[in-house]
């Protein structure tokens, strides 16, 4: 498959086809279940739009754990099905759809119980190996193994002697959430589907009882169409309901927000070659390797205030502070944070008042004519989201169309990136010698962006000084900035720092000391003029500012009255 760069003059030529065109198939939000769909509908044939109000990613597709797992907590619960199907998603991320994202990492559980514990936390995992070998698939992970006390701390010293009596190791998978969602959305442009991020939906267009496509505005010129398509589909996650709405109907179920807070702590802060996972209550709580950093999370609590900026407060941040240090020989303490997130998970609305008892299972609707909504599930699993809900708005039009619509062939179709991905590692050695870098760069380069590295390449080769590394955040280099905004559809400093990159999470300045140089950079691809340049960075400065003040009020209601003390560089609301 050809490579397509999500350019700037690529969004304008989106959004003038999809104003002079009528589509198959409208996809509203952009995160990884819409950009799954629009990439399903647009590999079986079909027209496609795909629509952002602001970033690829920016709600909950870049606030998640960052794992692809089958769930062993689902497992517990005895959601057969749910873990079966993931694991199965696992293997085909891992093997085949994008295993330049996907990689698998290793988890200690730590047994504080004899016998009884081993036996029964050791049968699980055991399951879960064996559901992902009956899956039909490569399992894509080494097999678990169990550990002595001495073993594990051999392999995790942080932890203190008498907080296991042995353990399990077993291994799942991690990707960058934000990279691989983007990447969707690129590789459905790839196959045709016009696709526009700062494009929001403002209303549906209605034809007696049937809805025949939305009203958008472009957020960056203030432009408003309309776009007609013989299918919508509802891919807003927590927005559920509000875009629901726009069709002047109730939908058949609706979306509860729940929050998850993460904390990013460097790497030597604690001293393990292998994650965590440990009980929290009634949940879980891991502790993940993330390059030269480690993530912990999550919480689990309702949120029903702000979707567009979760914010974290200080007992978000205790309470995982606590449950971390309850097993660590030496504790982590505030000072030690380097980044913290907060994203919300769309569940779908149950009679429990506990969230993490509400269905983490997905749902396809069709309650008004031409409209289909999907909402629920899990990161994972978005493949079978898209597939469930473009099948179902096949299924709708299908007396519409002078054709058969062939069924999902997803499962079939790598990334961007993913092909070749194999002999391009293998290569890594000439790669480093050819441009210059080292090795541990062009690693670092070939898991971010697999085959497509060398096109960040070019842009070194063409211009030298793009070899080096960002100030005040040299694990990325300054081409990764440019090719963010060439080719990935960065159109503000915000998606660049925080998503194309997560320099926002991973350095203790949060960014604030790279905007500059960022911007400088992106302003030259964009055409930024000098006031405008200095907007992005006044704008970012002030989120960091807001983010961080959250971080310190003592519940939910005064952290988002402090991260709302920052807007966004592009309102995003009907008036704007």
């Amino acid at each position: 498959m050809r490579s397509v760069a999500l350019s700037p003059q690529s969004r304008q030529a989106a959004l003038d086809s999809m104003e002079i065109e009528q589509l198959d198939v409208l996809v509203i939000g952009a995160g990884v279940v819409g950009g799954g769909a629009a990439l399903d509908a647009a590999t079986r044939g079909l027209s496609v739009g795909l629509v952002e109000a602001r970033d690829f990613a920016s709600g909950t597709s870049s606030r998640s754990s960052k794992l692809i797992h089958g769930g062993l907590r689902y497992l517990e619960m005895l959601d057969f099905r749910l873990v079966a199907e993931a694991l199965a998603e696992r293997s085909l991320l891992l093997d085949k759809l994008a295993p330049h994202l996907v990689h698998p990492i290793p988890f200690l559980y730590p047994l504080k119980h004899r016998v009884w514990e081993r036996v029964y936390a050791g049968a699980g995992v055991a399951l879960y190996d064996s559901m992902a070998a009956l899956s039909g698939r490569s399992r894509g992970v080494p097999h678990h193994r169990h550990l002595t006390r001495r073993g594990a701390r051999r392999l995790v010293p942080a932890l203190k002697r008498d907080a296991l009596i042995g353990a399990l190791h077993y291994y799942d998978a991690q990707v960058d959430d934000a990279r691989h969602t983007m990447f969707l959305s690129r590789t459905a442009a790839a196959y045709g589907a016009h696709v526009a991020s700062r494009t929001r939906v403002i209303g549906l267009l209605r034809e007696s009882d049937r809805v025949v496509g939305a009203t958008v505005k472009d957020l960056e010129s203030g432009r408003e169409f309309d776009v007609r398509a013989r299918q919508v589909v509802n891919t807003t996650g927590v927005w559920t309901d509000e875009t629901q709405a726009l069709a002047g109907e109730r939908g058949q179920f609706h979306v509860r927000a729940s929050k998850g807070v993460h904390l990013v702590v460097p790497r030597d802060r604690i001293r393990s070659e292998s994650g965590l996972i440990l009980r929290a209550g009634k949940s879980v709580l891991f502790v993940i390797p993330w390059g030269r950093h480690w993530i912990i999370g999550t919480t689990d609590t309702d949120w029903s205030l702000s979707k567009d900026h979760p914010a974290a407060s200080r007992s978000d941040i205790d309470y995982l502070l606590n449950h971390i240090n309850a097993v660590l020989v030496e504790p982590l303490t505030h000072d030690d944070v380097e980044g913290v997130f907060a994203g919300l998970r769309p569940l779908l609305h149950g009679e429990d008042d506990a969230t993490s008892q509400l269905s983490r299972e997905h749902a396809v609707a069709t309650s008004v004519k031409g409209l289909v909504v999907v909402a629920g599930g899990k990161y994972t699993t978005y493949r079978i989201m898209a597939k469930d809900a473009v099948d179902a708005a096949v299924h709708a039009m299908s007396s519409h169309l002078d054709r058969m619509v062939p069924p999902s062939c997803t499962e079939d179709v790598p990334l961007l990136g993913a092909d070749g991905y194999d002999a391009v590692w293998n290569q890594r050695h000439l790669l480093a010698s050819a441009s210059g870098l080292g090795i541990g760069r062009i690693e670092h380069l070939l898991k971010r962006y697999g085959s497509l590295a060398h096109e960040v390449l070019d842009l070194i080769a063409e211009q030298k000084d793009l070899g080096d590394p960002l100030t005040g955040a040299d694990d990325y280099l300054r081409a990764e900035v440019v090719y963010a905004t060439t080719h990935e559809g960065a159109r503000h400093l915000e998606d660049t720092i925080a998503r194309r990159t997560r320099i926002s999470i991973e350095t203790f300045d949060r960014g604030t000391v790279v905007a500059e140089e960022v911007a400088t950079l992106m302003g030259e691809v964009l055409g930024w003029t000098p006031e405008q340049q200095a907007n992005e960075v006044n704008h970012y400065l002030k989120r960091v500012e807001a983010e961080r003040e959250s971080q310190t009020m003592p519940d939910d209601e005064t952290a988002d009255a402090a991260r709302m003390g920052a807007g966004d560089v592009v309102p995003v609301s009907v008036t704007a």
